[in-house]
């Protein structure tokens, strides 16, 4: 069965949005993180927000491993108005959100990858339908903007991998236990 990985850049205190104002540092430790997370994934779930930001932005962007990926990746949206741009690989996800993501996790594939959308993050970590959660962290305190893990349910964790990347972010992983 196919797995869906979360991953976010998160500020100390669990800031998700506009990461672009809390990561200053990035090194080549996050880099090979980012791109091994990326190699095993072939579809992703993307927010309305998201997918509004990232469509204009990513076409043209020489930013790698991510730019390459997320033009070739299967990109599945979020949302209930028709998609107003164009950006190959993209359809409008069929149906109520977890259980989508419940039918395309029995479909043959690699990971499902969950990337910066933090509503459709809570929604799948809510439904039960996550199976990792990849944060990379940065040694700063954001102090106000959304938080990728407020208004969830207890959930309970393993951690799987941790380490510290030459610029004082922590590299961390988790698989999904249960509630």
């Amino acid at each position: 069965m196919r797995k869906i990985v979360i991953y976010e850049l998160l500020s100390l205190d669990g800031v998700a949005e506009a990461p672009d104002g809390f990561f200053t540092d990035w090194d080549d430790a996050m880099d090979a993180n980012l791109a091994a997370v990326i190699a095993t994934q072939d579809a992703v779930i993307l927010g309305r927000r998201s997918y509004t930001e990232w469509a204009p932005y990513w076409p043209s962007s020489q930013i790698e491993p991510f730019a390459t990926f997320i033009n070739g990746v299967t990109k599945y949206v979020a949302t209930s108005t028709p998609l107003d741009q164009d950006w190959a690989h993209t359809k409008v996800l069929d149906g109520e959100l977890v259980e989508f993501a419940r039918d395309l996790k029995q479909k043959d594939g690699g990971d499902i990858g969950v990337h910066a959308s933090i509503s459709v993050a809570q929604a799948l970590l809510a439904g039960g339908v996550a199976d990792e959660i990849r944060l990379v962290i940065a040694p700063r305190i954001a102090g106000r903007g959304r938080r990728l893990l407020d208004g969830l349910p207890s959930i309970r964790l393993e951690s799987i991998r941790s380490e510290t990347s030459p610029t004082g972010h922590l590299l961390v992983d988790y698989r999904v236990i249960g509630g």
